[in-house]
């Protein structure tokens, strides 16, 4: 049987896309994975801000958002969330798939596993999120 990662992988980027028709941006995939997953529906913030460069709102949605449902961790385990910071800003999430690789798209690519311990996402990392609800289950 197929790994959950691979039902993501390949979907295309679109900056204001929410499934897999339309294709997603760093958080659907998000909001994507935790509702085929958990049953758990995540705010798509897709109507909340113009162009993914306004890095300043996403940021500000990005903090809004952890402050609400989630608590940092230390250690990632799998489905926790990845933050990296792109310029001044911390605008980017990917999903973790097992240690070192986390499940993202970004730009013009399309979904894919990535490693996230080294080469250019390993400077960027800032911390480690684990949603309440999953927290909540896992008790």
């Amino acid at each position: 049987m197929a790994h959950w990662s691979q039902d993501y992988v390949g979907i295309p980027h679109a900056p204001h896309g929410i499934d897999r028709e339309s294709g997603v941006n760093c958080w659907t995939l998000v909001c994507l994975t935790y509702r085929e997953q958990f049953d758990i529906d995540l705010p798509t913030y897709t109507g909340d801000f113009v162009s993914i460069d306004e890095a300043a709102e996403i940021e500000t949605l990005f903090a809004d958002e952890a402050a609400i449902r989630w608590s940092v961790v230390d250690t990632p385990a799998e489905f926790d969330l990845a933050i990296f910071r792109r310029g001044r800003f911390e605008t980017h999430v990917g999903v973790i798939v097992r240690p070192g690789v986390m499940l993202h798209v970004v730009g013009e690519d399309q979904a894919k596993l990535e490693r996230y311990d080294n080469g250019v996402w390993k400077p960027r990392l800032k911390r480690f999120l684990r949603h309440l609800e999953r927290l909540q289950v896992a008790a």
